[in-house]
């Protein structure tokens, strides 16, 4: 057992975009920036409290902790609940149950008026803003985002904490084949360097968010998430326009989701287990070239 070699997140109080776009957007770094949400209303109005005030009768997907089995789907909800007592859970005691990818301009639109996307040279897809829920012990499989989106992942309410890879770190991660996670089996919190010696070269950058504050994700970052109170996230997305990752992205979306999802239904477990022992196989590979 082991960790990460980490380094902390780079920390701007606040930016301007000819700074953002410069030092972060256009290399594709990671930064947090501390106040970027400081005039939203959003900042002084969004708890747990507002959004169950808002939730009416609203029932909602449950995701959960575990490994998906046999002929699941790839992002199959574990159970569904009401919002408002979800989020009664959320206040109460710890759950490993989270909300996945929450549109709230279907679901609850009137929060819109409580943000404004940032002037900081990113062109954000304004119609799918979404909100992520989750738990005190709650955490969110290592992956990064399938449509390969700039991301500004900004939370609210308690603290969590991100654990971002670069995407050269891929080779050393263990990533399943037709996915953007790798293997479930391991721990990212105590990685197990005998069972997965590739792990041992992982870099990784680290960061704790607080209530309002708001992190920048270049495309293709992976990110490995664990709330440490119960809390939520809504994440905004800037589609890149460079020929490579759109048609990385289309791929992904149209092709490879689909395909995954088909071969898990027509093969099931055995179709886990082959791509886990690639992943395997292919990571270890690599390692042995490298050394």
């Amino acid at each position: 057992m082991g960790q990460f070699k980490l380094t902390n997140i780079e920390r701007v109080k606040d930016i301007t975009k000819e700074d953002f776009v410069k030092n972060y957007y256009k290399p594709q770094r990671p930064v947090l920036i501390e106040n970027l949400t400081k005039d939203w209303d959003a900042y002084d109005k969004w708890n747990l409290d507002y959004i169950q005030s808002l939730a009416e009768d609203q029932v909602v997907p449950l995701y959960n902790n575990q490994e998906t089995k046999g002929k699941q789907k790839s992002a199959e909800p574990a159970t569904h609940m009401k919002l408002y007592d979800y989020i009664e859970i959320l206040k109460t005691q710890p759950t490993d149950l989270r909300i996945f990818f929450y549109d709230m301009m279907k679901k609850m639109p009137v929060l819109a008026k409580d943000f404004k996307y940032p002037d900081i040279g990113m062109k954000f897809f304004k119609r799918l803003p979404v909100l992520f829920f989750g738990s005190k012990g709650s955490q969110v499989l290592a992956h990064y985002d399938m449509d390969l989106a700039d991301l500004v992942h900004v939370h609210f309410h308690g603290t969590k904490r991100v654990t971002l890879f670069s995407p050269e770190q891929t080779k050393f991660l263990y990533r399943i084949p037709f996915a953007v996670h790798n293997l479930e089996a391991i721990d990212m919190t105590n990685p197990d360097f005998e069972k997965y010696p590739a792990l041992k070269h992982v870099e990784a950058i680290q960061v704790e968010m607080k209530h309002g504050e708001a992190l920048y994700m270049p495309s293709g970052y992976w990110h490995f998430v664990e709330y440490l109170d119960g809390g939520f996230s809504m994440t905004l997305r800037a589609f890149s326009k460079k020929p490579k990752i759109a048609l990385n992205m289309l791929y992904n979306v149209f092709f490879m989701r689909h395909f995954e999802n088909f071969m898990r239904k027509r093969k099931g477990q055995k179709w886990i287990d082959y791509k886990n022992r690639l992943a395997i196989k292919k990571t270890n590979k690599t390692l042995k070239k490298i050394k």
